[in-house]
């Protein structure tokens, strides 16, 4: 009887720490699931950055070339692919490739916007809607989305 008695306060210590350490388990497991997707966020983040950058380049580099719209962009899109491939980013689709090409022509200061009405070039002049009620902006005049900003633009 004295020994169970002795056993009580060791048994109790065992199953306090027993306890203790599963909750430790679980917390740190949370953290680091949390670290996990933390980390891949910022991996995909990156590689966006990157993809429009390798964009913004191929765009720059084929604006004075002697080639129709649709050359320059097929070969902007082979630019890219084949840096991607170089760096190891093989998880980029081509809708997305295109995407970032179609941003980095509307946002370049080097190519020319030309405006349906009056056939003539120019270049970074902001269209203005002016209508009542709801702002709408016709498809052709929208402002290109970039994926490398949040909501709050």
């Amino acid at each position: 009887m004295t020994t169970i008695i002795n056993a009580i306060p060791s048994y109790l210590i065992t199953v306090t720490a027993s306890v203790a350490f599963f909750i430790a388990l679980n917390l740190m497991k949370d953290f680091i699931q949390n670290k996990i997707i933390h980390a891949k966020t910022e991996t995909a983040r990156a590689r966006w950055m990157y993809a429009n950058q390798l964009a913004d380049t191929a765009v720059a580099s084929l604006v004075g070339k002697d080639m129709a719209g649709h050359e320059k962009f097929a070969r902007a899109k082979q630019l890219v692919q084949d840096a991607l491939q170089k760096a190891g980013i093989k998880n980029i689709d081509l809708a997305a490739i295109e995407t970032a090409i179609q941003s980095a022509y509307e946002k370049s200061e080097l190519t020319p916007t030309i405006t349906p009405q009056t056939k003539k070039s120019i270049t970074s002049t902001p269209i203005v809607a002016k209508q009542s009620g709801t702002d709408i902006t016709p498809d052709a005049q929208a402002p290109a989305i970039d994926p490398t900003k949040g909501d709050n633009q």
